[in-house]
């Protein structure tokens, strides 16, 4: 193979579209490439004698042959192909075959993305492996020649001695890569590189010798004290008629740090579901309990033991409301309402709030700048970011010190993000959260966006804080960034997308105790029954006139049976059968002047699927106290 060369790549492929996009994802990755592509083992026989390819890319299943025969007829020539199994689906016992059988690796198409890295591993295997070939005819006929093409060569390589595990020669490059000059790094040991221990060691070299394994992925110190991730690339070879170890070591420190990237993002996305998933379970039993405990309230006096009972089983319920509100914040589907804000003003008024949060002993020094773009988000979320990340800093600071809340405008760059995991590009306002407090470690800070996790004590905090933080700032296309060093204190920066509307004036809505009614008629649409029978009990003390249902083919029965009006339909949204939009339109074809609530434990991503995210469409959020839900229901009949 000519590494001045396209890469000559033959895919046995019956699919054309698959070829296609395989070629763009190399393309992608700036592979540069030639390629022929066939679908029957005469025509797979004739291209690799005539192509002569690089490498093969093989489906494991097609309609004239398989992807186990074209590896048996590759493997069974004079020549090495790196081969690369390209399948749509494989269980793990074919997979296994596969490997054993001579493929290099396999990669199945819905992981699209690890093929132009399978396909570059495959092809260093066949660079090593031509390497290996080089180096043993050099061997043969100078080993002064091979000394040359070692030093000179720009892979990193070592060669080892495998009795004393000696670093016996090392190149230039493998200088430049560790740190050490030559002559250090043949006087030290491979042992003084690796964060395995000599036993491990001596079992990889056995491995090598005896051709079981070639390469390791391991962890190696350079001369500045650094750890890099590598892999070494190994085989054995003589020299003056000894055997040593010939490593070929490549950093793979950045592929490791992206893996790693996508690991914790996939665990936070997966936490989110499972946040999110709890939320209609969790917030229908609430609004259960929160209203008994109203009702049970209303016929005791309230100064009897037994209320004060009642009283602390409602504190319980809305304190457990509060924690599902944070679990349904982290994994970005808390319902909120975004308006255009100016981000100075908006902090402005909640200034005296933090103080007062956070205690007079600590000093709050409000930075903002003029300059700053406005950000489109729910005002009340923005109260939630600064609250938890000042109640956070407080606690980091202890008796006294200072918070710092300060604001920027900053552009990113499409090179910037690219080479700053958790970056995006755009231009952003920023906000930043400083203390001066203890500051915390790099394992902490790579937990602390996560549900329930706390250095506190126990009793001292629910450890939702930081993730609801986390929750809000990427419900609303933003990014966060730590910046933390223990003694030194701890900077949080939210980075929010700027917004070219005009910025909107947010109104404070007072509310007023429900009236009574006027005799109007409520249609209630509930499948939990204790939900719809507490609902049916506080509105009937009102004086409305209530149909009930606990289906929506029941309501829409009641409701063409009913001869008088119906004056507002009051349903839930995800229900057996039929869903509450759906319901309510049939409804208000045959009421066409009654008004619909909707009301729903489920989260807003779920809600918005049922087409609720719409104007003008009355929503009341699960849990609610019964008075909220009488309030709002006044406030839809009276047109206010």
């Amino acid at each position: 193979m000519d590494i001045n060369q396209p890469v000559k790549i033959l895919f046995a492929e019956d699919v054309p579209t698959d070829v296609d996009i395989a070629k763009r994802k190399l393309k992608k990755e700036g592979l540069d490439f030639t390629y022929k592509v066939v679908d029957t083992e005469e025509d797979f026989r004739r291209e690799l004698e005539e192509f002569d390819p690089d490498i093969i890319v093989s489906d494991y299943s097609m309609p004239s042959f398989d992807g186990m025969t074209a590896l048996n007829i590759a493997k069974a020539t004079d020549k090495f192909f790196p081969f690369v199994i390209f399948t749509g689906s494989m269980n793990e016992e074919t997979a296994v075959a596969c490997m054993k059988a001579g493929a290099d690796d396999y990669v199945i198409k819905e992981h699209i993305a690890r093929l132009p890295f399978a396909v570059k591993e495959a092809l260093n295997k066949k660079q090593a492996l031509v390497e290996k070939k080089k180096m043993e005819n050099s061997l043969i006929e100078s080993e002064e020649k091979f000394r040359n093409l070692f030093y000179n060569h720009s892979a990193v390589k070592l060669i080892i001695d495998p009795e004393t595990l000696d670093i016996y020669e090392a190149n230039k490059a493998a200088s430049e890569f560790y740190g050490w000059p030559i002559e250090k790094l043949e006087s030290m040991k491979v042992t003084d590189i690796n964060d395995i221990g000599e036993e491990e060691v001596r079992k990889n070299i056995t491995k090598v010798v005896k051709g079981s394994k070639n390469n390791f992925q391991l962890r190696h110190f350079k001369a500045n004290g650094d750890m890099v991730d590598v892999e070494v690339f190994s085989s054995h070879v003589q020299i003056g008629g000894k055997v040593y170890i010939h490593s070929i070591i490549h950093d793979i420190t950045e592929q490791k740090r992206l893996e790693n990237q996508l690991r914790q993002s996939q665990k936070m996305e997966s936490i989110g579901r499972l946040a999110g998933g709890i939320a209609h379970d969790y917030n229908n039993i609430l609004t259960v309990i929160l209203n008994y405990c109203e009702l049970a309230l209303m016929e005791l006096d309230p100064s009897s033991e037994l209320a004060g009972y009642i009283k602390e089983i409602k504190k319980a319920g809305e304190r457990s409301n509060e924690i599902t509100s944070q679990l349904l914040a982290f994994a970005r589907k808390q319902s909120s309402n975004p308006k255009v804000l100016d981000l100075n003003n908006s902090i402005d008024e909640m200034i005296s709030m933090l103080q007062r949060l956070i205690g007079e002993s600590i000093e709050l020094i409000w930075l903002p700048d003029s300059g700053v773009c406005p950000v489109k988000m729910d005002p009340s979320q923005l109260h939630q970011i600064l609250a938890n990340l000042c109640i956070n800093a407080r606690d980091a600071i202890g008796d006294s010190g200072k918070i710092t809340i300060e604001t920027n405008c900053v552009s990113i760059d499409e090179s910037y993000a690219k080479t700053n995991p958790g970056f995006l590009p755009g231009e952003f306002a920023m906000l930043a959260v400083s203390d001066n407090g203890c500051g915390m470690d790099k394992s902490t800070v790579e937990n602390i966006f996560e549900p329930f996790f706390t250095t506190k004590g126990a009793g001292e905090g629910t450890g939702l804080g930081l993730s609801t933080v986390y929750g809000i700032v990427k419900q609303n296309g933003g990014f966060v960034n730590v910046y933390s060093e223990i003694g030194e204190g701890t900077t949080f920066k939210i980075y929010l997308k700027c917004e070219s509307g005009r910025v909107e004036k947010t109104e404070e809505i007072q509310k007023a105790a429900p009236s009574e009614s006027k005799g109007e008629t409520v249609l209630i649409v509930e499948d939990e029954e204790a939900i719809l029978r507490i609902a049916e009990k506080m509105l009937e003390t009102l004086g409305y006139n209530l149909l009930t249902s606990n289906n929506p083919l029941e309501a829409l029965q009641i409701a063409e049976e009913y001869r008088g009006d119906i004056d507002i339909v009051v349903t839930d949204v995800v229900m057996p059968d039929m869903d509450g939009k759906k319901m309510s339109d049939k409804i208000t074809k045959l009421y066409p002047n009654a008004k619909v609530l909707f009301m729903s434990g489920y989260t807003s991503n779920v809600i918005g699927q049922h087409g609720l995210f719409e104007d003008n469409v009355n929503f009341i959020q699960k849990p609610f106290k019964m008075n909220d839900l009488e309030m709002k229901i006044r406030e839809i009949l009276d047109g206010r």
